[in-house]
């Protein structure tokens, strides 16, 4: 009995070190890094204009699709992105912006800018697709849209989720002809929608989950491992390195 727990003792002493220093270290020194900058100290004083990512006057016979994602704000900043799709019609001059919000009824079209500042954090487009590709895959992304399941006010929740970053990975996991995916820094993405603790998501990626606060994904592409919301990982089909609240890197 003595000696099982010993081995007890010495396993969660080992994973504890692992975990520590696979993504509490990273995450600290993210957060120092984060700390130095000026940051705007209420939602009122932030930039949420355009930050022109994205053409002004996208051309009305084409199609678009894209993910975007920007630090979030405040110390949240320091370990995670929100994220959000955009889309334009063939025929439209005019893009449509998707994105979850914490208050009100969390799904919002076109709250803001299509390529908006978030907390004035600049954003990025993390996936873009143009053209037929795009026209043909418009209606699946929209159908998906609509059957997210944490439409209702008060479904939101910022960690684990389902947050901001859940709704854009579900409706990227539930359209994988896209070929996209949220960035590593989308706390949230991780979530269940499912409910499920283990499976394989539409898009082939095999999971095992314990509501979000631990996990892990594999695929053909790499493994991740996700703890409390962050993620480590390596992508060697894009020869990338996962850095918890750092993001991707390549190698």
């Amino acid at each position: 009995m003595r000696y099982l727990l010993k081995a007890a003792l010495r396993t969660v002493l080992g994973v504890s070190i692992f975990l520590f220093v696979l993504f509490i270290v990273p995450s600290l020194a993210h957060l120092a890094v984060w700390s130095q900058a000026e940051r705007p100290e209420s939602w009122r004083q932030a930039n949420w204009s355009s930050a022109g990512v994205l053409p002004e006057k996208p051309p009305v016979d084409e199609a678009q699709i894209y993910v975007l994602s920007a630090r979030t704000g405040g110390l949240k900043g320091a370990f995670s992105t929100h994220s959000w799709l955009v889309l334009k019609p063939r025929g439209s001059h005019l893009y449509d912006r998707y994105d979850v919000v914490g208050w009100g009824n969390p799904v919002r079209k076109n709250g803001y800018d299509a390529d908006a500042n978030w907390y004035s954090n600049p954003p990025v487009i993390n996936h873009s697709l143009t053209g037929p590709d795009a026209e043909a895959l418009l209606p699946l992304v929209e159908r998906a849209i609509a059957d997210y399941p944490w439409q209702k006010r008060g479904d939101y929740t910022l960690w684990p989720g389902p947050n901001s970053n859940t709704f854009v990975a579900s409706i990227l996991r539930q359209v994988p002809a896209l070929g996209a995916s949220t960035p590593s820094t989308a706390v949230g993405r991780d979530f269940p929608e499912t409910g499920r603790w283990f499976g394989q998501h539409e898009n082939g990626d095999w999971f095992a989950t314990l509501g979000g606060y631990l996990g892990a994904k594999v695929a053909a592409w790499g493994v991740e491992l996700n703890f409390l919301g962050v993620v480590a990982g390596f992508n060697w089909q894009d020869r990338e390195v996962n850095i918890p609240s750092f993001g991707s890197y390549r190698f």
